[in-house]
């Protein structure tokens, strides 16, 4: 995207914004809400990168040959993302796991690519799959499993406003699914 185009887009979210505290009742015009528009416009374009990033830049050429084929795990992945019925966060960690098949992925493109997917709008059942999917394409693994737990806005700010739900998802991928041993060593290995 040019920097013209970019510029454009936050110009009409801007706006969108400015007409939402109208709606509300409120005056951009006052102190406190004068930049408002623009500073919510620009976090919006920040929240949602994952709409303006290629995976493979994500990557980044950092797949491994190893002769491993014990699990590896990386934990407590700090991850946010917005609902795409609200718009709401939902703030939470994921837990990555794979075996792998002759090839590794570097250690930072997992956080990475748990970054990637939730900087877009939709829901956590997908975003779990959506992680799961891409380890395993970009390496063959013997199996992925992923795992997030996570605190959704939308359900504690309106609505049942219950303020102590998490939603846990999961998806499990060949052996994590097939071997009850493989995906429970994974299970356990994640508890705090």
């Amino acid at each position: 995207m040019s920097d013209h185009d970019r510029e454009a887009n936050i110009e009409r979210m801007e706006a969108g914004f400015r007409d939402i505290l109208m709606a509300l009742g409120e005056d951009p015009a006052r102190e406190g809400l004068v930049d408002t528009p623009r500073r919510a416009a620009k976090a919006l374009e920040f929240i949602t990168q994952g709409y303006r990033q290629n995976l493979e830049d994500v990557i980044n050429g950092a797949v491994f040959t190893s002769d491993t084929d014990e699990m590896v795990i990386v934990h407590n992945i700090e991850m946010y993302s917005l609902c795409e019925h609200h718009m709401l966060p939902f703030i939470g960690k994921c837990h990555v796991a794979y075996v792998p098949q002759g090839k590794v992925l570097g250690l930072s493109k997992i956080a990475r690519i748990v970054d990637y997917f939730a900087q877009r709008l939709q829901i956590q059942e997908i975003l779990t799959k959506e992680v799961a999917y891409c380890v395993n394409e970009a390496i063959n693994a013997q199996g992925v499993g992923v795992v997030i737990e996570a605190q959704h806005m939308c359900m504690m700010m309106r609505g049942v406003q219950k303020q102590n739900s998490i939603m846990t998802t999961s998806c499990m991928l060949g052996n994590f699914r097939s071997q009850p041993q493989t995906r429970e060593e994974f299970l356990r290995l994640i508890k705090d």
